[in-house]
């Protein structure tokens, strides 16, 4: 049983059935009748055939199951009805009444039937089904009145036999009544899968129609008009162009059925049965007052008490559904007032005018008015005065029925209201139109007075600074903006103020107490400023301000000296104790062509400047200080280019002892070459230890220097290495662990490497210093002082350090016999030398009476352009095996 229903699932099954029985309806049709009536009942074969094929075909590619079984019933339901017209005229010959060929068709009839209900894309339920039927009843009931008077009646009365009639007239009762009760199923267009639904419903009214015709001629003893069979392939043709059309209507169906247009023929085909009885109405009167009505009265007059009694129903169910919808609107307008007053809403109702008619008890709570204070009086009186016409022309709009932008019957508006304490509180509001009909609106009105705090909270936040309260760097950069964009901008001028030694406080008394400390510095640098010049804080320890329209250059310069005056004028009291800082500051000034951001930069700029040349200054912008800036930066791309493309090179200055002439070490020193252009060192150190590229650089310095020494130690040259170390290198994490690590790699004695620092080293950062120094000293590491008697410190930290050897200054040794001072602080410097113990170095020995002093002096060690310029490592080589006991020639 399985395997046939499947075989008549596949759709080339279904088709060759409907071929084979339009094939038999043509046979039997050509059988016999007239010409006329053969060619119409072959066009109507025809054309039911096509519909089958192409229904079938539709139902095939349709992923909707419910709607593909609408287009099969269908298709089932023309072949059903082109087999019924097609044998029907070799049938219309016996003497039966209703035939075979009658019961076949109306079959059909009835396949179509359920395949228009099917295509319903939503079916009615519930109550909307039994409304539906009542509909059908009142139309199908109206309809058949009004055949009774025009054309029953008189075949009746001819007929004279009320069985025969009554036989004659079942097959058209029944395709009206299946008719009639499809047609609300598919006629509202937004339940029609269209136009499938809407094409089956034509089909079925061409059939009724048919069916009658062809009864009324049978009760006459007459063959039916040679015309009756022409609508009927016209409505097939119809069908099975429509269900190809049907699968995008199924896709337009949700959008359309709320078009303005969908709701208008919704209404129009809720109104036809009501317009159909009217219509059977005027005709029975007509008949009735012309005297012609004929046949039983009896039965047109039941068909009209059913409708009636239908319509009766029909109305107290409609009075009945009415009061439980007004009951629902009036339960649902108490939630959203109790709902609205849950929420701290007021809800009042008020007509176009803006008169109260009543008004919810939150009102007290909210604005402090009773409630019976504000009942018949306008809303414009508690309005703010400013806010009122746009009020007024928003009632205006909705009192003319325009659809507001949030949506049909809405409008939304924000305005200040007046509280019972004379404050205007802002408002957020919702007028809604009523909908039971009345000329009122419903107001929700909320008091956002919190929420706007809150926002102008976040925008002063947004724009402000949280620890200093002024005008943060967005701020300034907006209003700098605004002001370069005005006229005569050019007197503008921005000033850039950094406090000098603000890390060292955050480092000592914390960060809570370094904020508190900014706090102050604010409001000292507030009362320094003009009140219409712009004070922010730009960052960290830094201030900007700026002057929207200096008299003169000297104006901003007076100003960028009071800061610095007002900062360092006095201590800041923090955390019990005093602290003096000082200020760096600089000055740019805006010209017909700088914008905000570079003027900006102009200051930072020049404040960067004063604090590189010591601090507690005023520098004024200058072109050259940006290039220097641009330099630098590409002197460090550079730099960091440098080192991952090995262009530094390692030169070493050989380091003689002076009694025996015997080269004791050499000094390792960094050359760059880019390509061909040799770069001095005192461009790019300076630069590399800014950037902190010199930890890098400096490890691998130590590593390729204690490599070449520990190769020419192996060679049996007993010679040692000195390095430079920076400060930056001395403070990176693990210092004392690269030193170990290159002494290890390279084999190099630690006695054998001597590390210098120079003073300015031992004085900052002190204690973090000598700590990680007596840690190298603990490897085994030798340590120098470098350019010794130019520092602060040198005497107390000879004591705290264990100093290996000194290295004086070559400020000292160039004016060796041409300066006595400088000779006797030479001659100082090597006896306390010999006093502690330590090897005295000399450096920078160029000419041969320096040496001679030296000698004299009894200076250890010595080192310079005299003794051996800085050579490569093959130079060193050469050097160590031409050098035997003496120096070069002329010394």
């Amino acid at each position: 049983m399985g395997r046939r229903m499947m075989r008549w699932r596949d759709p080339r099954v279904a088709l060759t059935a409907a071929a084979v029985m339009a094939a038999v309806g043509l046979v039997a049709a050509l059988a016999g009748g007239s010409p006329l009536v053969l060619v119409g009942t072959v066009a109507g074969v025809t054309a039911a055939a096509v519909a089958a094929v192409s229904l079938f075909a539709a139902a095939r590619r349709l992923a909707d199951r419910r709607h593909a079984l609408a287009w099969r019933w269908l298709a089932a339901g023309s072949v059903t009805w082109l087999v019924g017209v097609g044998v029907r005229p070799l049938a219309d010959g016996t003497p039966f009444v209703v035939t075979f060929a009658d019961l076949v068709l109306l079959a059909g009839t009835a396949m179509l039937a359920v395949g228009t209900g099917l295509s319903a894309v939503r079916p009615a339920h519930g109550r909307a089904s039994a409304r539906d039927l009542a509909d059908a009843h009142v139309c199908a009931a109206s309809l058949f009145v009004i055949g009774w008077v025009l054309l029953l009646g008189p075949a009746y009365r001819d007929a004279g036999d009320a069985g025969t009639f009554a036989v004659a007239l079942a097959s058209p009762l029944f395709c009206l009544i299946l008719t009639c009760a499809v047609g609300f199923t598919v006629l509202p267009l937004r339940r029609a899968a269209r136009p499938v639904g809407p094409a089956a419903l034509a089909v079925l009214a061409v059939v009724t129609a048919a069916e009658t015709v062809t009864a009324l001629a049978r009760m006459a003893g007459d063959t039916p008009p040679s015309g009756w069979m022409w609508p009927a392939p016209a409505a097939f043709l119809l069908l099975a162009v429509a269900a190809w059309g049907g699968r995008t209507a199924e896709a337009r169906s949700a959008r359309e059925s709320v078009a303005p247009a969908g709701r208008t023929a919704s209404s129009l085909v809720a109104a036809v049965p009501l317009l159909l009885v009217v219509a059977a109405t005027a005709v029975v009167l007509l008949r009735v007052l012309g005297g012609r009505l004929e046949g039983p009265v009896a039965v047109p007059a039941l068909v009209s008490a059913s409708v009636v009694a239908v319509l009766v129903v029909r109305l107290f169910a409609t009075l009945i559904e009415t009061g439980r919808m007004r009951r629902l609107v009036d339960l649902g307008e108490q939630q959203l007032h109790d709902l609205a007053e849950s929420t701290g809403d007021v809800v009042l109702l008020c007509d176009y005018d803006g008169v109260v008619r009543e008004v919810g008890k939150g009102v007290e709570i909210t604005y402090g008015y009773r409630p019976d204070e504000l009942i018949g009086g306008r809303i414009f009186d508690y309005i703010h005065p400013e806010d009122v016409p746009g009020i007024q022309a928003a009632l205006r709009a909705m009192s003319l029925d325009d659809e507001p932008v949030e949506g049909p019957g809405i409008c939304r508006v924000a305005c200040r209201v007046r509280a019972a304490d004379g404050t205007w509180r802002p408002t957020e509001s919702a007028a809604t139109r009523q909908m039971r009909g009345e000329n009122l609106l419903l107001v929700t009105t909320r008091d956002v007075s919190g929420q706007e705090a809150l926002r102008n909270q976040v925008a002063h936040l947004t724009f402000h600074d949280g620890v200093t309260g002024l005008p943060n760097r967005a701020y300034f950069e907006e209003r700098t903006r605004e002001v370069l964009g005005r006229p005569g901008a050019s007197s503008a001028a921005v000033v850039f103020l950094d406090l000098d030694g603000f890390t060292a406080v955050n480092d000592s008394v914390g960060h809570a107490s370094g904020d508190y400390l900014l706090g102050q510095a604010a409001r000292r640098l507030r009362a320094a400023v003009q009140a219409d010049d712009t004070l922010a804080r730009w960052g960290g320890d830094e201030f900007a301000v700026l002057l929207e329209a200096a008299a003169d250059a000297q104006t901003a310069v007076d100003l960028a000296e009071r800061l610095v005056r007002t900062v360092s004028s006095e201590p800041f009291r923090v955390a019990d104790r005093d602290i003096a800082l000082t200020a760096s500051v600089g000055v740019a000034f805006a010209d017909d062509n700088v914008s905000s951001a570079d003027l900006i930069r102009n200051a930072d700029v020049a404040m960067a400047r004063a604090k590189e040349l010591g601090g507690r200054r005023v520098e004024v912008f200058a072109a050259h200080m940006h290039a220097d800036v641009v330099r630098r930066l590409e002197l460090a791309a550079d730099l960091q280019r440098a080192l991952l493309e090995n262009q530094f090179v390692i030169e070493y200055q050989p380091v003689v002892d002076l009694a025996t002439s015997r080269v004791t070490a050499v000094e390792a020193l960094v050359r760059w070459w880019r390509g061909s252009v040799f770069v001095p060192p005192e461009q790019f150190l300076g630069p590399a230890e800014d950037t902190g590229l010199i930890v890098p650089l400096s490890e691998w310095i130590l590593r390729e220097a204690c490599r070449e020494v520990a190769a020419w130690r192996a060679s049996s040259w007993e010679i040692g290495l000195s390095l430079n170390l920076s400060a930056r290198q001395i403070m990176a994490p693990r210092f004392v662990e690269s030193v170990e690590s290159a002494l290890a790699e390279s084999g190099l004695p630690p006695s054998a490497l001597t590390l210098e620092v120079i003073e300015e080293m031992l004085v900052e950062d002190a204690e973090e210093t000598v700590s990680r120094l007596s840690e190298l000293r603990g490897l085994g590491v030798r340590l120098a002082i470098d350019d010794f008697g130019t520092g602060y410190a040198s005497l107390a930290f000879l004591r705290q350090l264990p100093v290996d050897m000194i290295k004086i200054d070559p400020s000292f040794v160039s004016g060796l016999g041409r300066d006595e001072t400088l000779t006797l602080l030479t001659r100082t410097i090597v006896r306390l030398g010999h006093d502690l113990g330590l090897i005295v170095v000399a450096e920078g020995i160029e000419r041969p009476e320096q040496l001679e002093l030296l000698r004299e002096m009894g200076c250890t060690r010595g080192q310079g352009f005299l003794v051996a310029r800085p050579m490569a490592a093959p130079g060193v080589v050469s050097l160590m095996r031409t050098s035997c006991s003496s120096l070069p020639s002329g010394v």
